[in-house]
């Protein structure tokens, strides 16, 4: 650390590029950037080679992180503009401030820049009194450092029950809700609830194992209860419950519980809980599990999976879904392999059929045994059972390719016929253009084009899409402005289509753009802009200089009161 320091001593921290900025942020962005940098609002509290950490007053004051440097970085900000919508200007005032600082200044002893490296030399001169009495003044108005500090002291100081018992207040305060955690508050919430855990890691390591373990389980419960409270739309609340996991995982690998009490305790954690962070536990503690705790964990399961009754397609009919089949079986599975029985594993995927993708399981298992025909006997029986249900391609595929394996290709076309009749899609044309050549492209052409002309029943939403995009893919541009115009496209479509045939049909081509150009020009906002300034880019690249010249100055004459839009032309 010392030598990278001396080395950052001689050497001029790498700025963040502007061309970067503007590209990432954005010019309104970026300039609004530049006003809280030119007045001064950024206080840097940490400064190193690829990270830099700022405090940015504005509204109220918010934490600013950047992480990179020159042409790559990556940033997040506390404030709610950066949670909808990105870099924003706080970030760019940071990056902005960064840089005049590298010019300015050379790092201290530790690799930092800012207040931060000031606040670290002017510490260091005070004795440990001085340092205690400040950080408990901090801590009396801070409950989540006074919680971490009191913690801490009892782990030190207190006996095993006294500490289980502060912790679990610990814990309990920092998982309570009061109510719904909204998106913008569930980064801090889930913060002060990492905390916790630090704590108990920490009694993992430090000889308080046991006492960690039990701690770990309420802390699960914890997590669990507050979930339904809480917006976690960034998946934060999963990484805590499988941190959680993972400590209760090392606690019981240091103190080797009793086996068959832990196998009863994960696997009604495995069976019962609404997450999946005990999934795959018998496989995942097997080790502190040993021979004992494994065979009672089997046991469970079989005695469970001995009470679930059979499922066929009926019972999905009859809406009837139970998540313990899935987990039961994979429970017995991690059991069978282990054992190396095939058949067992077989057995297993057969007690669940109540849909294609069961079907598709159950073959592609077969065909990895080296089971082939047993593959494709299920695989055909799931394609019959549910051929009037929603098509699986998957499913269809399978057997297609094992038909084509056992040099069975007219019943791999046949299946695949029927499959793009009763429910079309590109995929499945890919592959019969692959097996019958320029035929079946005329075949798929001639069936969609039925469909458009509503000569036979259509079975997709849009068979027009599907046609202009067929033809599109077979480079047959003519017939696919033929069907644009005679049974309609979405836009996106449209687009597609005036993109990769530029080159044969600019007319057209220049055609769509223009519409599309004034519907955004109309529709307003900066990304519309954005998108209609790019088409008319395009533009230039199909028209003469005079022509295009021409355009833009119509386009500037009837749009000139929108000035955003306008600037984009020069």
């Amino acid at each position: 650390m010392a030598a990278q320091a001396r080395n950052m001593k001689t050497t001029k921290l790498q700025h963040f590029e502007l061309a970067a900025l503007r590209d990432v942020a954005g010019e309104k962005v970026f300039s609004r950037g530049e006003a809280y940098h030119r007045d001064g609002l950024v206080e840097i509290l940490v400064m190193e080679a690829l990270r830099v950490v700022a405090q940015v007053a504005g509204t109220e004051d918010y934490r600013s992180e950047l992480t990179g440097r020159g042409k790559t970085f990556n940033g997040h900000c506390s404030c709610s503009a950066f949670e909808d919508w990105g870099f924003c200007k706080h970030l760019v005032a940071t990056a902005l401030t960064t840089n005049a600082m590298s010019d300015a200044t050379e790092p201290g002893e530790h690799g930092e820049l800012g207040a931060l490296a000031r606040i670290r030399a002017y510490l260091r001169e005070k004795n440990a009194d001085s340092l205690a009495t400040m950080i408990l003044d901090i801590a009396e108005r801070d409950p989540a450092l006074f919680r971490k500090l009191d913690a801490a002291a009892t782990a030190m100081h207190g006996d095993d029950k006294t500490l289980e018992s502060g912790l679990r207040r610990a814990i309990d305060a920092a998982t309570r809700t009061r109510g719904l955690v909204e998106y913008r508050e569930a980064r801090a919430w889930t913060a002060n609830v990492d905390g916790s855990l630090d704590l108990l890691q920490e009694l993992v390591t430090g000889g308080r194992a046991e006492v960690a373990r039990r701690l770990a389980e309420h802390a699960l419960d914890r997590i669990v209860m507050a979930l339904g409270s809480i917006d976690d739309s960034d998946g934060h609340c999963g990484a805590l419950l499988e941190r959680a996991r993972d400590i209760h995982l090392a606690a019981a690998r240091a103190t080797r519980p009793e086996p068959v009490q832990l196998a009863r305790n994960l696997f009604a954690r495995e069976i019962h809980g609404e997450y999946d962070t005990f999934h795959g536990a018998a496989a995942l503690y097997s080790k502190v599990l040993g021979k004992k705790g494994l065979a009672e964990y089997r046991r469970l399961a079989a005695e469970a999976w001995g009470k679930l009754p059979p499922r066929s397609k009926k019972h999905r009919e009859a809406g009837q879904f139970d998540p313990r089949y899935g987990t039961l079986r994979d429970i017995l599975d991690f059991f069978a392999e282990r054992d190396h029985d095939v058949e067992a594993r077989i057995a297993l995927r057969t007690k669940d059929l109540t849909s294609p993708w069961n079907y598709f399981q159950l073959a592609e298992f077969c065909r990895s045994q080296g089971r082939e025909q047993d593959a494709l006997r299920w695989a055909e029986d799931g394609l019959w059972l549910f051929e009037d249900d929603q098509l699986d391609e998957r499913l269809v595929f399978f057997a297609a390719d094992l038909f084509l394996e056992t040099t069975r290709k007219n019943d791999a076309v046949a299946l695949l016929w029927r499959a793009f009749e009763k429910a079309p899609s590109l995929e499945i044309f890919a592959r019969l253009r692959e097996l019958g050549g320029a035929s079946s492209r005329d075949r798929a052409i001639g069936l969609l084009e039925r469909r458009c002309a509503g000569k036979q029943r259509a079975t997709s939403h849009r068979p027009s899409e599907l046609l202009v995009e067929l033809l599109m893919r077979e480079k047959m541009f003519d017939e696919a402005w033929t069907a644009v115009r005679g049974y309609g496209a979405s836009l996106s479509i449209q687009e597609a289509l005036s993109k990769q045939s530029e080159a044969t049909h600019p007319r057209e081509a220049l055609e769509f753009y223009a519409r599309q150009i004034e519907h955004l020009a109309e529709l307003g906002g900066s990304s519309a802009y954005a998108e209609a300034a790019q088409l008319v880019a395009r533009m230039g690249g199909l028209q003469s200089r005079t022509e295009h010249d021409s355009y833009v100055a119509s386009l500037k004459a009837r749009f000139g009161r929108r000035r955003t839009f306008i600037k984009l032309f020069g």
